[in-house]
């Protein structure tokens, strides 16, 4: 198991994105985790292709961009172009799951796809085996800092049941309320790829010493 470490820029400093970055990088943070919405599909907005524009050029982590709209087929090529080396998809919002999925990997980015905390597994059973990684959110997608829900340690445990009969390594990459008291469950259930919001930037402290901690939490927690 490669825990990888995906801080949300959501809850990050707009005004110092930048030195937000380099204080995670240096605190083991692997990939950056942005979260893209469109007040439609969910009751938020966000930032878009600029910013992730200008994420490019300060850090060589890779830009893991997760996509909360409504219309995510018209903005594929744009988010590639600025930078993103991963591409997740709600499975809500696509009729053509597959398609997008093929679109994405020819872009050259990797696809993932997202499951809401209500949405069943077996909404992305015909796809298992063709994607990059499953996104589980473990909060209703559109703020941060929100109460993880308990229920998805059963769902992370079925997605990895289904990437397996599908025979698909792929990761699973789960999304909110992960912090020390969290972290430990989800990575016990079959995740890999874990995305911190508020444990890391929203503490009023040391970001470089949060994400620092709740890597090695998780690290230790695949170890174990």
């Amino acid at each position: 198991m490669k825990i990888r470490l995906a801080p949300s820029i959501l809850s990050a400093d707009f005004a110092h994105l930048g030195r937000d970055i380099e204080a995670v990088t240096r605190g083991g943070a692997d990939q950056i985790h942005v979260d893209v919405m469109d007040g439609h599909f969910v009751p938020n907005i966000s930032i878009g292709v600029p910013v992730v524009k200008s994420l490019r050029k300060a850090t060589t982590l890779p830009l893991d961009v997760h996509l909360m709209i409504s219309d995510p087929d018209r903005y594929l090529e744009a988010f590639v172009d600025a930078g993103a080396n991963m591409l997740s998809v709600h499975v809500e919002v696509l009729p053509h799951l597959h398609r997008t999925i093929t679109q994405i990997k020819k872009l050259g980015a990797k696809a993932g796809v997202v499951l809401n905390p209500s949405t069943p597994i077996v909404a992305i059973e015909e796809v298992a085996a063709d994607v990059d990684f499953v996104l589980v959110m473990s909060v209703n997608p559109g703020f941060g800092g929100q109460v993880f829900i308990p229920h998805s340690i059963k769902k992370i445990q079925g997605v990895r049941a289904l990437l397996d009969h599908a025979g698909n390594p792929a990761p699973i990459e789960v999304d909110g309320g992960l912090d020390l008291t969290t972290i430990e469950k989800v990575v016990h259930a079959g995740a890999e790829w874990l995305v911190a919001g508020n444990a890391i930037f929203g503490a009023g402290g040391d970001v470089e010493a949060a994400a620092r901690a709740v890597k090695d939490k998780a690290v230790s927690a695949a170890q174990a």
